[in-house]
Parts: C-alpha cells; sequence; structure tokens
C-alpha cells in the first residue's frame, strides 16, 4: 500500500488505523511533539483515546517523508484546505488526493473537490465522504462511504485501495452531488441540534431531517448533480447520522444553541463556516434555503429560537 494521511485529528486517526490493516501507513502530525509521542505510546490520546495503534502505521511530524506515497488522504478542516494545498504545490502537484473533510468553502462557495482542482489540477481529486463517526471506525465497527472521483478509472482503483475489513466504499462520478450532500447535512444537523436542545420535540427534528433534505436536493440539483447521489450514503445516509447522535460536532453546536450554553470555540464545527458560505450563494442564485438562513442567524445571534421556529412555521403553505 502507498498511503499516506495527511491531518491526525481523529478522523484522519481512525481512517490510518483501518487502512494499516491493508499494508504499511504514514500518519502526518504538524506537530513534532504530538507525532513523537503518538509513535512511541502507540495511540492518539488527545483526539483518538482508548485505540492502540497498528504496528503498520508509522506517525511522522516530517511532511516531506508523508509525502513519498502517491495516494494522500487529506484529513483536515475544510477551511484550511486550500492553505495546505497552495504551501506545498509543488510537492503534490500529480498526486492523488483525497479530500476527507466535508463542507463549502466560505470565500469561494467550492467543495473540496473543486478546490483541489483549482489550486492542483495536475492532480487527480476525490472525495471519501457518508456516515462516519472515528471512534467507529478505529474500532473495526462497519462503515460504508462514498468515494466520489470524477476520473472513473481512477476512482476504481481507489476504491480498491482503501476499502478495509470494515471500511466498505461506493464509488460515484457525481462530485458535485457528495461534496453538496456532506457539506449541507453539517448545517441540517446544527438545526436538529438547536430544536433538541431547546425541547421543541422528535417531531420537529424530523420536519426538519426531511425539509433539509429537500433544501439539500434542491442546491444539488441547481448545480447538475444527480438526484441518486443525495438519496445515497453521501446525502440521505449522512443526514441520518449526523442529525440524531451527540457524536457529532455539529449536532452538539445546535444542542448548544438550543439550551443557551456556550459552546468550545476551539472545536472545529464545518456546518458553521458551510451554513454561511451557502446562504451567500442561494440568495446570489435566487434559491430558496429557508433552514440554512435559519442557521445563519441563529449562529449571528440575530434570530432566537423561538423565532426561527416561528419563522419556519410561518412559512406560505405549500404542496410537498
Amino acid at each position: 500500500m502507498t498511503v499516506s494521511v495527511l491531518g491526525s485529528g481523529a478522523f484522519g486517526t481512525a481512517l490510518a488505523v483501518s487502512l494499516a490493516g491493508n499494508g504499511p501507513v504514514t500518519l502526518w502530525a504538524r506537530n513534532a511533539d504530538h507525532a513523537a509521542d503518538m509513535q512511541n505510546s502507540r495511540s492518539n490520546t488527545t483526539r483518538l483515546p482508548g485505540v492502540t495503534l497498528p504496528p503498520a502505521l508509522t506517525i511522522t511530524a516530517d511532511f516531506d517523508a508523508a509525502l513519498q506515497n502517491q495516494t494522500l488522504l487529506l484529513a483536515i478542516p475544510m477551511q484550511k484546505l486550500r492553505s495546505l494545498l497552495t504551501a506545498h504545490a509543488d510537492q503534490l502537484t500529480g498526486k492523488t488526493l483525497v479530500a476527507c473533510c466535508k463542507g463549502i468553502e466560505l470565500d469561494t462557495g467550492l467543495g473540496p473537490i473543486a478546490v483541489i482542482e483549482q489550486c492542483l489540477p495536475a492532480s487527480t481529486a476525490a472525495l471519501l465522504t457518508g456516515p462516519s463517526f472515528a471512534d467507529d471506525i478505529a474500532r473495526g465497527l462497519p462503515t460504508a462511504l462514498t468515494l466520489a472521483c470524477a476520473d472513473a478509472a481512477a476512482c476504481k482503483i481507489l476504491q480498491q485501495q482503501l476499502t478495509t475489513a470494515n471500511l466498505r466504499l461506493y464509488r460515484t462520478t457525481d462530485t458535485t452531488g457528495a461534496e453538496v450532500g456532506g457539506a449541507l447535512k453539517n448545517v441540517i444537523a446544527i438545526a436538529c441540534g438547536a430544536v433538541i436542545g431547546a425541547g421543541l420535540g422528535d417531531s420537529a427534528r424530523a420536519a426538519l431531517m426531511t425539509r433539509g433534505y429537500a433544501e439539500m436536493l434542491r442546491l444539488a440539483l441547481s448545480f447538475g448533480a444527480q438526484p441518486e447521489t443525495l438519496a445515497g450514503l453521501s446525502g440521505f445516509g449522512d443526514l441520518t447520522l449526523t442529525c440524531s447522535s451527540e457524536l457529532s460536532r455539529n449536532y452538539r453546536l445546535g444542542l448548544s444553541i438550543g439550551r443557551g450554553e456556550s459552546f468550545d470555540p476551539s472545536v472545529t464545527v464545518e456546518g458553521a463556516a458551510t451554513a454561511r458560505a451557502v446562504d451567500a450563494k442561494a440568495r446570489a442564485i435566487g434559491l430558496d434555503m429557508p433552514i440554512t438562513h435559519t442557521v445563519v442567524g441563529l449562529l449571528d445571534g440575530s434570530l432566537t429560537i423561538t423565532e426561527a421556529a416561528a419563522q419556519l412555521l410561518a412559512r406560505p403553505l405549500k404542496e410537498e
């Protein structure tokens, strides 16, 4: 196997642990002390406690060493993806780059594959997305994900390379649909968390998930995506998981909003930036995205949870 995972957060570490079942894997950590500690202790106590790192997994802070492999999984936050690509453009050109982040870039409105293609057109860009929690993957629990790549032949090769004993990948060439599904489900999860945090009930959450899915589909189709993609793992599947578990950081942020509690600002919540990016994009093209718009109001403090609920309930009646 010739795979490196760039990013030693919970998800990057979990992917590296699973992939190490297929052969040697390199995990790159930005912090040298953290990399040395993981290499020596065989654990990532700060991000993925309780998981033993297998012998086939090598941890390093040497970026050049990690880039010796052809296939690179980019397990870094969406809003930091471009800076990594541009800072190391010469080294990354020609590589197979698999984004493992979900979101929309705030400044450009682009998804992860589009950012890779814009920054490094000579590289092969792909996206690994779908319903998954790092702890489940690292513990060897069965997980299914979507692998999206516009190059069908490259996608087949990656599917074989990245499938593990517990990680089953389904491939698609509909990169736009996979990007939109993975991004928008985080926004809807914030809304669902807020509903539950405010005590508005499971029925309200089910309504938000359903209408949120319609919103996801509306945006994806406007960009030329295939509806089948949104009905799959990267859309409906990820939406179901993220909107119903406190393991989701987006859902937990929503819970804190609904409860009127503070939220740890050091925790990366991709849905917050995505909501703002999508809201701006939707307004620019005249697309109706009421849940996304409401989430932005909750994040900015311009709406209370009571006002947000009233705003959605007061929308004109229409056919489903």
